[in-house]
């Protein structure tokens, strides 16, 4: 466990942007290498897979992401990172393990040691993935397109887990829809530029874009079921910018905004009610060319596999205790990793492979103890989320618990000896 601590702290010390993670997928390759694995670098970007065989049997992919958010961090750990890293624009930002990948991959690292040592316990094939590019929703599918399944075997169960800011030392699984699918758009609205004293002669983008905004806010009013608990959704405009001066009118203005919902069908409604009110609202604006609207990401909801889960989860109690294993509520979060499973049925090979998904306590003890509020659901408002430049997950604690629960996992989808 002292190794895999050590991997945590580098990592998190030396963390990479998305389609950056040189160093960090240098260090999992290493780790896997002197555990045996036969590791292939470079999969769908910095992408790494390790492959060990051990028999016939099943075959089981653990998967975790290597890489990390442009946040400065406000942990005070003595471990902090002061890493700066250029941005898709060429300028310097912070960078921060402020997702937990860094545990992730230390947990599916010390996992994969365990298991390496242990092969009289288990049989068939053992895969870990390091996975790039997951906070832009590109890395799963990169690696697919890359031939993921094709090169190192289509396989039987997919297992991945995820920090939260719950106590460490327990996991949670959830039922149904454990995660929103999401939308990622990028739009352009054009108008026509001239001076701030004669707006008459001028189409103002800004006018366009600020109207458009309030009626993409509506739309999951409009567009979905508030008593369909699959219709949950959330649409969010996060970018305007227009113009560079007060008294120039500028020809176009851009917004960013993204769509989640807990279903797909959720999710189709309202791309397509997105694209048909922002054409409506520049359709209104005056003679001017129609918007750009552009998908920049997409991930499916994170609906885990109902019977591998449930034996995953019985396995994780007889590990933990059914005290320690917890119900986990349907998020809005998102990520890419159903793409390894049925939601990546676009793509060869994934049609029909289970994949289990829980989350990880990471909250320390005295933390716990520590956050204001009575209830549970008070203490987890009250803790710096995922994402957050505060959030320190306490690696002591939640790792050793990350590394067996992904033991017990992999041992339950792999075959016995």
């Amino acid at each position: 466990m002292l190794a895999a601590t050590t991997l945590c702290l580098t990592v998190h010390a030396d963390p990479e942007l998305s389609g950056a993670e040189e160093r960090t997928a240098a260090r999992l390759a290493a780790w896997l290498t002197a555990d045996g694995f036969r590791v292939t670098q470079g999969v769908g970007g910095h992408g790494v897979v390790g492959v060990l065989r051990n028999g016939e049997g099943p075959r089981v992919l653990v998967r975790a992401e290597l890489d990390a958010l442009p946040v400065a961090e406000r942990t005070g750990l003595p471990y902090a990172s002061t890493v700066r890293a250029p941005g898709p624009d060429g300028r310097g930002v912070p960078v921060m393990h402020a997702c937990g990948h860094d545990l992730h991959l230390a947990a599916a690292a010390g996992a994969a040691r365990l298991l390496a040592r242990a092969t009289h316990l288990w049989r068939g094939t053992l895969v870990v993935v390091g996975q790039p590019a997951e906070e832009t929703l590109q890395g799963a599918r990169a690696m697919l397109e890359d031939g993921l399944y094709d090169r190192f075997g289509r396989p039987d169960a997919v297992l991945a887990q995820h920090t939260a800011p719950f106590p460490a030392g327990m996991v949670a699984h959830g039922t149904g829809a454990l995660m929103a699918g999401s939308l990622s758009f990028d739009v352009v609205v054009h108008g026509r530029g001239g001076h701030a004293a004669t707006p008459h002669l001028t189409v103002n983008p800004v006018t366009t874009a600020a109207a458009a905004v309030g009626a993409l806010h509506a739309l999951v009013a409009t567009e979905t079921d508030p008593d369909a608990p699959a219709d949950r959704a959330v649409l969010t405009v996060c970018r305007l910018h227009a113009g560079d001066s007060r008294n120039v009118v500028p020809d176009r203005a851009t917004l960013g905004l993204t769509v989640r919902a807990h279903s797909q069908a959720a999710l189709d409604s309202l791309a397509e009610a997105v694209r048909r009110t922002v054409h409506a609202e520049c359709a209104a604006s005056g003679r001017v060319d129609p918007p750009e609207i552009t998908l920049v990401s997409r991930s499916a909801p994170n609906v885990p596999d109902p019977s591998a889960t449930a034996a995953v989860r019985e396995a994780h109690q007889a590990l933990l205790g059914t005290g320690r294993v917890a119900l986990w509520p349907p998020s809005m979060a998102t990520e890419d990793f159903p793409l390894f499973g049925d939601a990546g049925q676009g793509i060869h090979g994934c049609a029909g492979i289970p994949t289990v998904y829980w989350m990880l306590g990471s909250v320390g003890a005295r933390q716990w103890r520590a956050a204001p509020g009575r209830t549970p659901a008070d203490k987890l408002a009250a803790l710096p989320p995922n994402h957050s430049p505060e959030f320190a997950p306490d690696i002591r604690s939640a790792l050793p618990t990350g590394v067996s629960a992904m033991v017990a996992a992999a041992l339950d989808r792999l075959g016995n000896r």
